[in-house]
């Protein structure tokens, strides 16, 4: 599993003008899953997220989580973050998951991670097209992929 972590002063992701969730300071995550990923690599991700010192302590240093902030989450599948460009000009999905696969490995992250962190995680709908705002705090953005972890 791949994710792109970015510290948000707000986010939203909506869908057609019925659905739409916001946050306000927090963490907006994009999530993508590979073929063959795991409930582990969710599991993995999840606590990594939750846990993540990348918010700024009172001297300024980034030191607190998302946690300590009491901060909110929003996640947005988004299979396109295993993309290949090595051949060619377009893109390449065939690392991506499978909808079932992708789907339900999702659902585990962002479970796992309510869970962890302590907090509803807000999300988008799988497989939707999907309008997504960010305002992006620092910035900061930062990229965790499960297999490339030791």
């Amino acid at each position: 599993m791949r994710i792109v972590i970015q510290r948000a002063k707000r986010a939203s992701v909506s869908v057609k003008p019925d659905y739409v969730r916001e946050i306000d300071r927090g963490l907006m995550i994009l999530v993508g899953v590979e073929k063959g990923d795991t409930a582990e690599d969710a599991g993995y991700l999840a606590r990594k997220t939750a846990m993540l010192r990348i918010f700024d302590d009172e001297a300024g240093v980034m030191n607190r989580s998302v946690v300590d902030i009491d901060g909110e989450i929003l996640a947005v599948s988004q299979f396109t973050l295993l993309a290949s460009t090595r051949k060619g000009n377009r893109p390449s999905y065939l690392r991506s998951a499978g909808g079932d696969e992708a789907r339900q490995l999702y659902d585990t992250y962002c479970d796992m991670l309510a869970e962890a962190a302590g907090r509803e995680v807000k999300r988008g709908i799988f497989g939707a097209d999907m309008a997504v705002e960010l305002i992006n705090d620092g910035p900061v953005t930062i990229i965790i992929d499960s297999r490339l972890c030791e």
